[in-house]
């Protein structure tokens, strides 16, 4: 087999046999998928303590990707990470001088977290959510506790350029029970994440319902439910940063409203964006 050339393509590789592996290889897997930045310094020897497992069985999910072994993972990690450290440079070209202290810390940090946010979309995977939201005939949005914050924003961007988008949560089965054919869920979560979302998803996605998931990264269990799922980085300065999860849901409702013909206020937000190069 071709052997994965990107960490993108290592992270969509192991998402596909995610529902094959079994025991330690499946804490192998959500490792490298979770922690991108650790794999790409972590050896072998710690990364087989990590997920409870032997070297060997490392060595061995990364013969079965193709790959000539652990370090040829942690060579592709460490590579996204130059990709996603040039990205954060790019976007502090202010040149302004920095506030000193927390504020600094959190301006650099979340200047990261949108540069590799948006910089990591996959434009097939972004194009299947718009196309989705914009054509299904309802939307309901669901997130609970750190994550109700962005789904109530989510959902009130979305209401105005479309009909039919309603907020789950208030008696979360009786409204689940009530989804129409062909709504489609979305479902907002990011580590620690929430079990009844992740259950909505989940029963959304047995009865036929498309589901699209706003969440942190691959081995989300969101994304196990999800049809078209979107990652947004929250690394914070001592607590979970939402920042960059808010400004992905509000660009998704803004394309969204692009694609259904609402030609408003947001009409230029996805070239001002620049989220891909052409």
């Amino acid at each position: 087999m071709t052997p994965p050339g990107s960490y993108q393509e290592l992270t969509e590789l192991l998402r596909s046999r995610l529902p094959k592996l079994a025991g330690g290889q499946l804490r192998i897997a959500h490792l490298v998928l979770a922690d991108p930045e650790g794999t790409a310094f972590r050896g072998i020897a710690e990364a087989a303590r990590l997920a409870e497992v032997h070297e060997s069985s490392i060595s061995r999910l990364a013969g079965s990707l193709g790959l000539s072994g652990y370090p040829s993972i942690m060579e592709l990690c460490r590579a996204w990470l130059a990709e996603q450290a040039q990205l954060a440079r790019r976007a502090d070209s202010s040149g302004q001088q920095p506030p000193g202290g927390v504020l600094s810390a959190t301006l650099e940090q979340e200047q990261g977290n949108l540069a590799r946010t948006f910089g990591r979309l996959d434009r097939d995977t972004w194009l299947r959510a718009v196309a989705l939201l914009a054509g299904a005939p309802g939307v309901a949005v669901l997130g609970l506790r750190d994550s109700a914050a962005v789904a109530v924003l989510f959902a009130q961007r979305l209401g105005r350029v479309r009909h039919g988008v309603r907020r789950l949560g208030q008696s979360l089965v009786d409204e689940l029970r009530e989804l129409g054919e062909h709504e489609v869920l979305v479902a907002v979560s990011v580590r620690r994440y929430a079990a009844d979302t992740v259950r909505a998803a989940e029963y959304a996605k047995e009865r036929g319902n498309p589901v699209v998931a706003l969440t942190d990264n691959a081995a989300s269990p969101l994304a196990d439910h999800a049809d078209a799922a979107l990652y947004a980085e929250t690394g914070g300065v001592g607590v979970r940063s939402l920042t960059a999860l808010c400004a992905l849901a509000q660009a998704l409702a803004g394309e969204t409203g692009l694609r259904c013909g609402n030609h408003g206020a947001d009409d230029d937000l996805a070239e001002s964006f620049g989220f891909f190069h052409e």
